[in-house]
């Protein structure tokens, strides 16, 4: 090999290297958020409709899933299903946003339960608080 392939190889080498790091950031992001509604307390929504308290949503592995609450009150996560997550820390805070990558295949189940009723934050519902659970297939 003459010096300019040598140079040339090396160069695409690094590019490889550089590459994972890359496509972890182009990795699809969805937005979801808790919306606080009068009947039923909360769904699931994203920034074009709502989804309801219950919805299951298909995404390719590596995705991150971004989660924030609308809502004035703090929420328990937990995992009910599916190859373990990194969740971090249970409690989740009004305002705040968690983040959930799915590296593997397989079917995911978490719920997302409100820490104070209604009444503690000031807010009217003509139901019952609830859970709310998510459903994730990762292919």
């Amino acid at each position: 090999m003459t010096r300019r392939r040598l140079v040339l190889v090396a160069s695409i080498g690094a590019i490889a290297v550089a590459a994972p790091g890359a496509a972890a950031a182009a990795s699809p992001t969805i937005r979801l958020a808790i919306a606080h509604v009068a009947q039923h307390c909360h769904v699931w929504r994203t920034s074009r409709k709502m989804l309801g308290a219950s919805t299951k949503i298909t995404v390719a592995r590596g995705t991150r899933l971004l989660i924030r609450s609308d809502c004035p009150m703090d929420f328990d996560y937990r995992q009910t299903r599916g190859p373990k997550l990194a969740l971090g820390r249970l409690r989740t805070f009004a305002g705040e946003t968690r983040t959930i990558v799915f590296g593997r295949v397989g079917v995911y189940r978490l719920t997302a339960t409100n820490v104070q009723t209604p009444e503690e934050r000031g807010l009217v519902t003509l139901g019952e608080p609830n859970t709310l659970t998510l459903t994730v297939v990762v292919k």
